[in-house]
């Protein structure tokens, strides 16, 4: 009977063993995450392409107050790279809108830009915000006589900006020109936002909202020039 009672004892340790849940745990291994420094998104050299510096460097223009300045350009192949600073009007988001290259009758707006590095305001000297600019030219474009020009900088305001920043600047501009237009930014559900309170009659709302939301007031024009000339 003992034996018995054992060999029962055993069959009942075996069943529950197998009906035992199975441990489905798994060790993970936590890789470390790579934060690419904001330098590294200058534009790279292309081994296929000889680079070659431009004559200029170091170069400054200033309008209506609102300085610009050429560190160095590099001609890369099919790129024409350039790293500019401008000086920033306000903490705004400011950076390069609209920007030109020039080089034997030809003229290219379209260029990518990277952020380099940004300097905040210290005693008298303001604050000051870097990038690089890329053109892409023909590689055997003639360069002997080329130039970059930076039209325009912008910084797209928040909502909040809206009524903090620029709602004295729209309004005075708005009553300077005539137009019967005023603007308020009256509290609501706990926030503010620009919001038109009165217009001529014979105006619609489309036409008062392309005065008020206007990009002139968050943007500071040139030009500023530069010639960026490489060897033949």
């Amino acid at each position: 009977m003992a034996r018995i009672q054992t060999n029962l004892g055993l069959t009942l340790m075996l069943l529950l063993g197998a009906c035992a849940p199975l441990s489905t745990s798994v060790p993970v291994q936590i890789m470390p995450t790579f934060v690419e420094p904001e330098a590294e998104n200058i534009p790279q050299p292309n081994e296929a392409y000889p680079t070659a510096q431009a004559a200029e460097t170091g170069a400054s223009r200033s309008v209506s107050g609102f300085l610009v300045s050429l560190n160095r350009a590099w001609r890369d192949g099919k790129q024409i790279n350039a790293e500019l600073c401008f000086t920033l009007p306000d903490t705004s988001d400011w950076t390069i809108w609209e920007a030109h290259f020039e080089y034997g009758g030809n003229s290219i707006s379209e260029f990518s830009s990277a952020f380099l590095r940004k300097s905040e305001s210290q005693d008298a000297q303001p604050a000051e915000r870097c990038d690089v600019l890329t053109f892409y030219v023909p590689p055997d474009a003639d360069l002997t006589g080329s130039s970059l020009t930076v039209e325009a900088v912008g910084a797209y305001p928040s909502v909040e900006e809206y009524c903090s920043v620029f709602l004295p600047k729209i309004q005075q501009t708005l009553s300077d020109r005539a137009t019967g237009i005023t603007v308020d930014c009256p509290p609501a559900d706990g926030s503010v936002s620009l919001q038109i309170t009165g217009k001529p009659e014979g105006m619609s709302q489309e036409e008062a909202e392309q005065l008020v939301f206007s990009d002139e007031y968050y943007t500071v024009r040139g030009p500023w020039s530069f010639p960026v000339t490489f060897d033949q």
